[in-house]
């Protein structure tokens, strides 16, 4: 299932890993480490998922791949809803919005690919 490389998907998830990159260290120079590793772990993981899909072996593959980033977009939206509600934390709407747009994407991908 190879892609091409310029695709919206492809950007929007490596955008959405150096923002959290850059959210996450504000959090760990606020010693709030247990949530920047959890965060750090499970946003990254979304565009790794993608990009891994672009090499499935098969359509199941590609879909199994972006099912994986999906469940990854929810525990981010979930550490993310986290943060947004601890007042000590540093706002993180802009991730929020980010993650959104990605997941409105991967969801039409899956729903895309299942129809095929």
């Amino acid at each position: 299932m190879q892609v091409q490389s310029e695709n919206i998907i492809f950007k929007k998830t490596i955008e959405f890993s150096l923002s959290t990159i850059v959210y996450v260290e504000l959090l760990e120079s606020q010693r709030k480490y247990v949530i920047a590793r959890q965060l750090l772990r499970s946003a990254t993981s979304i565009g790794a998922n993608v990009h891994e899909a672009q090499n499935a072996e098969s359509l199941a593959d590609f879909i199994h791949r972006f099912k994986i980033a999906a469940k990854e977009v929810e525990e981010t939206k979930y550490w993310l809803k986290l943060c947004s509600a601890t007042s000590s934390y540093p706002d993180c709407g802009h991730l929020i919005e980010e993650l959104n747009e990605i997941d409105k994407i991967i969801t039409k991908i899956i729903s895309t690919s299942k129809a095929k």
